[in-house]
């Protein structure tokens, strides 16, 4: 498991060669740019079946910048601990920066970096930090009353389905990343897909 986990930008480098420009098909080249990062070799890998990564940008989208239902902070954050839990750093990375855009609060999104999802918290983020955590180590972790806590701490229904598939879709997202390649410190190669993830980090901040 990896074990660097900062709000700092980190890169990724693939073990399987992506698709790129010269040899991508028309579908292939659809699919990553119009993906959520079009630079990232990790989109451009997925890129190989345009058909699933399309799904998966579609759905990624959907879970996570609905205007409606559980404030974008709370997805974020469970996205965050999902990937903190998976070990993936660079996802950790990512939405740990949205969740300290939207919540507000940068110091607790940095303390649950670097401690854990054991950190001291309250109310509604230890509840759902909860929620996350069981969920993604696995699934029979997670049961009534992790729902029972998220009631208690002010969430309906519909934010808890919210939590969950937040979660979920990370859970899954990070296994995927963790097997077709690893982190890396970023470096001169990595300028494309750095200057992807600073425009999302722009665009959520001027939310």
């Amino acid at each position: 498991m990896s074990g660097h986990f900062t709000m700092e930008e980190r890169a990724w480098h693939a073990w399987i060669e992506p698709a790129g420009p010269d040899t991508a098909s028309a579908g292939q080249r659809e699919a990553y740019e119009t993906s959520v990062w079009p630079n990232s070799p990790y989109f451009r890998l997925l890129a190989w079946h345009p058909a699933s990564l399309s799904a998966r940008t579609a759905l990624d989208r959907a879970v996570f910048l609905s205007r409606q239902g559980l404030p974008r902070g709370d997805r974020e954050l469970a996205a965050t601990v999902a990937s903190r839990v998976n070990g993936c750093e660079l996802c950790a990375s990512v939405h740990a920066r949205f969740t300290a855009t939207f919540s507000k609060d940068a110091e607790t999104v940095a303390r649950l970096l670097h401690e854990g999802p054991e950190t001291e918290l309250e109310g509604r983020a230890r509840a759902i930090v909860d929620a996350a955590a069981a969920l993604t180590r696995s699934p029979s972790a997670f049961g009534a009353h992790h729902v029972h806590a998220l009631r208690a701490a002010g969430l309906d229904d519909a934010d808890i389905a919210d939590v969950i598939q937040a979660t979920a879709f990370f859970a899954w997202a990070n296994r995927l990343m963790l097997s077709l390649g690893a982190p890396a410190a970023p470096a001169g190669e990595d300028a494309e897909a750095l200057a992807d993830q600073r425009a999302n980090d722009a665009a959520a901040a001027a939310t």
